[in-house]
């Protein structure tokens, strides 16, 4: 059996399959490999994967991964899945870039692009990820996450740059002001998913044209600082992944289409074409 892991920083969607049958599908918590111990992750694979799965044979083991960003990092990631599932004969672990990559293109060149909490691109070749422009995170790049959609509308909440009645809409939906925002950001971990949980509102108040407008910069700033960095962008599909992209599309089409960018697919998570490329 093969068991596919498409690990983020605020979950984790694992499938096991036999041959090109779905066996199961869990969901455990995220795992970022890089601001977690090797002890940590086999403590959280142990006690939220293996009930699961205890009574299947697995053979092989695909994970991809936020944080994957060294060989270090990678080895922590296999020795903790080793630890547990001792019958693996073959464990690869790569990027969640790799994923978006081939579950978005397959087998085809093209550039792949993951937009949900972060963001990343990537020119892939059909086989290999062989150009990456940085995502730097939310605080230096990031452009048109949810952790930076998030920041962006929270400035312009607490600064007053949106219409008064839908930042008042937004500190009553989320029983929140300006003390418990900056404690959050500023003292509490994970900022980026705190930030990320405001971006379903963008959606929400869409037909709002500052809102529009908010978004609408933050892709076209996306597209301009990472996927403009591609040679022959203009002649390649630009294909993404993740919730934002999923659920703002048309915004997204719309900045693509400014800069003379080809949209190819849009998908919410990369599993179904991660199954497909994995049965195949």
């Amino acid at each position: 059996m093969i068991l596919i892991a498409d690990c983020g920083s605020t979950k984790i969607d694992w499938c096991l399959l036999n041959g090109k049958e779905k066996v199961a599908q869990i969901f455990t918590t995220g795992m970022n490999a890089l601001m977690l111990t090797q002890e940590e992750m086999t403590q959280r694979i142990h006690d939220e994967l293996m009930p699961h799965i205890v009574s299947y044979k697995v053979d092989e083991i695909y994970y991809y991964g936020a944080g994957i960003i060294s060989d270090e990092i990678k080895n922590n990631v296999v020795n903790a899945l080793k630890a547990n599932i001792t019958t693996a004969t073959k464990v690869e672990v790569a990027s969640d870039l790799l994923a978006a990559a081939r579950a978005l293109c397959g087998h085809e060149p093209g550039i792949a692009c993951i937009m949900g909490t972060g963001s990343n691109s990537c020119y892939y070749d059909g086989e290999n990820v062989v150009d990456n422009v940085s995502p730097l995170g939310f605080i230096l790049g990031d452009e048109g996450s949810g952790a930076v959609l998030g920041k962006l509308l929270v400035g312009d909440v607490l600064k007053k740059q949106l219409p008064e009645d839908i930042c008042q809409k937004f500190l009553e939906e989320y029983d929140t002001d300006r003390t418990k925002i900056i404690t959050a950001v500023y003292r509490q971990p994970a900022a980026n998913r705190y930030l990320a949980k405001f971006a379903p509102f963008l959606q929400k108040y869409a037909d709002v044209p500052e809102i529009h407008d908010l978004v609408l910069r933050s892709f076209t700033a996306f597209f301009k600082r990472n996927v403009a960095n591609y040679p022959n962008y203009q002649n390649l599909p630009c294909n993404f992944v993740g919730s934002i992209a999923h659920y703002q599309k048309a915004v997204l089409v719309e900045a693509a289409q400014a800069l003379g960018i080809t949209i190819g697919h849009i998908i919410q998570t990369p599993m179904e074409g991660l199954i497909k490329f994995h049965a195949n």
